[in-house]
């Protein structure tokens, strides 16, 4: 009952695929049309319009299988979670701590283990009523059974209440993607849900390293991500071949930039208040995320003297960011500071530095001059500490470091190994072409010589290496601060009575996002280089442990800054 010529050899002699579109039978050409057939003899109570080729049926035939956006996450989180097993984390991390967390938001996101989610999927089922669903495919994984393999199937395929809807949505849509609900996904209002996103994964991981306090701060989880140790760039190339990924999942899945530390921080603490997760395990004085312990990990990778950290600990306990409440952290408390463990204690010894070498371009460089002269005299204990030649020698190792990750960074192949395509019909060009460039840069490899990448190199803790056996004088950690202290009363006090703060009045957090401006111009050469030291070790900007030195300065010097506050007041009236 079809009687349109065909377009490309225009005879009349078609038949029919098993999607139920015409075709050709003398060029194969198929054709964008359907049969329309009314049938109601082998199915009761229902009535189906068009027999047209489903989704299912559609990737059954490409040899792919159905699959969801928070599959795909899901299956990202698993990736990570070996990761981080195989660099020492504990195992129950995966299996229970990730594990509880990713079915609590599903829950409370509404994707899963609920009866049917509200709002825009009903709407959309009203909108879809003439559209026919197809039974539910045996075949098909269950929800959370790639993240955890301990779970039972049964528990799980309860959960697909938002599965089976959202497939009508999409039929319904005209843009392609790989998913189910690709473009469903990508239309959800930001503002009503905590919409997961690939930086989230890492504030997931972030939130259940902090759980089980292990020793790995959010600095290092970045690093480790940047140097390939945990998958995240291009992390896609890890899915199963059956999970076609194309069109909108890109947009998705698909990460051309670093991730910033800022976003995850700020994520993971949205993760934790949008799971109404309690208290977190206490952050006491023996876990290593206390700052006594992360001031001990950075002065021997600042190649800083030992005895530095007996002055950062008494700053520690003098203005009480060493106590249980203060580290604990507490979602959904606004009353508490959101605390950065590895910048606080950067700050820390910042601040350290300050008291003793002032950093104001000239204090340091007299001190240095002054242990100079000491050292060439001294023939018993321990050298003193030279501020100029500490830098001399910190400063020439961070330039080789430094430039050595630039050179990585502007190296790195975004493009990865595994070809993209953004519709099915571009797919077989875009499998040719890649083939062909590969084949293409084997054989100039071949013909220039090149020489294969080596090998990553395992993940370490620590950036910068210091031995004290080296003969050179290039390890400062066994260096006395005698030659900057004196002693009165008893107790050790800095030779330097001054002390110049980064700022008198802190500004409002919330509304511009930092407690304080940082400009490069507007303070000492010294001070702006402790503080790319230290911004170097953690990959974040100088400006964030400008931040903290502001709050450690004021919790410090709260009182004399209040009378000075209070003078200047009266003086106005």
């Amino acid at each position: 009952d079809f009687n349109e010529r065909c377009a490309q050899c225009s005879e009349v002699n078609w038949g029919l695929t098993d999607g139920g579109r015409f075709y050709c039978r003398s060029c194969h050409n198929v054709t964008e049309r359907t049969r329309e057939v009314v049938n109601t003899d082998f199915i009761t109570n229902s009535r189906i319009q068009t027999i047209s080729k489903s989704l299912r049926k559609q990737e059954k035939n490409d040899g792919g299988c159905e699959w969801y956006i928070c599959e795909g996450f899901q299956l990202v989180l698993k990736k990570q979670a070996e990761a981080l097993e195989a660099l020492g984390v504990c195992p129950q991390m995966k299996d229970e701590i990730l594990c509880n967390f990713w079915r609590c938001y599903l829950q409370k996101s509404k994707q899963a283990y609920c009866k049917r989610p509200a709002g825009e999927t009903v709407k959309a089922l009203s909108v879809c009523e003439s559209s026919t669903d197809v039974d539910s495919d045996p075949e098909r994984p269950s929800l959370l059974h790639l993240l955890s393999l301990s779970e039972s199937e049964g528990d799980l395929q309860t959960d697909c209440s938002f599965a089976s809807s959202v497939t009508k949505v999409s039929e319904s849509t005209s843009v392609y993607s790989g998913s189910v609900d690709g473009s469903l996904y990508l239309m959800k209002n930001q503002k009503e849900k905590l919409r997961m996103t690939m930086p989230m994964t890492l504030s997931f991981c972030y939130m259940a390293l902090l759980w089980l306090r292990e020793p790995i701060t959010l600095s290092e989880l970045l690093r480790f991500v940047v140097e390939g140790h945990i998958p995240y760039l291009n992390v896609f190339q890890h899915f199963p071949e059956k999970m076609n990924l194309c069109g909108l999942d890109l947009r998705i899945f698909c990460v051309e930039s670093w991730p910033v530390y800022e976003e995850v921080f700020n994520k993971m603490h949205e993760l934790a208040a949008f799971l109404d997760l309690p208290r977190f395990p206490d952050i006491t004085d023996s876990c290593f995320l206390h700052p006594d312990m992360l001031c001990m990990k950075y002065l021997m990778e600042a190649n800083l003297p030992d005895e530095l950290h007996n002055w950062t600990c008494r700053v520690v306990k003098k203005i009480g960011i060493g106590e249980v409440d203060f580290l604990t952290l507490m979602p959904g408390n606004k009353s508490t500071r959101k605390v950065k463990y590895d910048v606080l204690a950067a700050a820390v010894i910042v601040v350290v530095l300050k008291l003793l070498f002032l950093l104001d371009d000239h204090y340091e460089w007299l001190l240095s001059e002054f242990a100079e002269e000491r050292n060439k005299n001294n023939t018993e204990g321990g050298p003193y500490f030279e501020f100029k030649k500490w830098y001399e020698v910190v400063k020439q190792s961070l330039d080789v470091e430094q430039k050595k990750l630039d050179e990585e960074r502007a190296k790195y192949l975004w493009r990865c190994e595994k070809p993209l395509f953004y519709s099915v019909k571009n797919k077989p060009k875009v499998l040719k072409r890649r083939q062909m460039v590969v084949n293409l840069q084997n054989q100039f490899g071949k013909l220039s010589g090149s020489v294969r990448r080596a090998e990553k190199p395992n993940p370490s803790s620590f950036q910068l290496n210091w031995s004290e056996e080296n003969t050179d004088g290039s390890c400062f950690h066994g260096h006395s601060l005698k030659g900057v202290l004196q002693e009165k009363c008893g107790l050790l006090t800095a030779m330097n009575p001054d002390y110049w703060l980064c700022t008198v009045k802190l500004c409002n957090e919330k509304l511009c996002g930092h407690l304080a401006h940082y400009r490069e111009v507007e303070f000492p050469q010294s001070y702006h280089f402790v503080l790319g030291l230290f911004a170097f070790l953690l990959r974040i900007q100088p400006s964030y442990i400008h931040d903290e030195v502001c709050m450690i300065e004021h919790k410090l010097f709260n009182k004399k800054l209040y009378k000075k506050l209070k003078y200047n007041t009266v003086l106005r009236k």
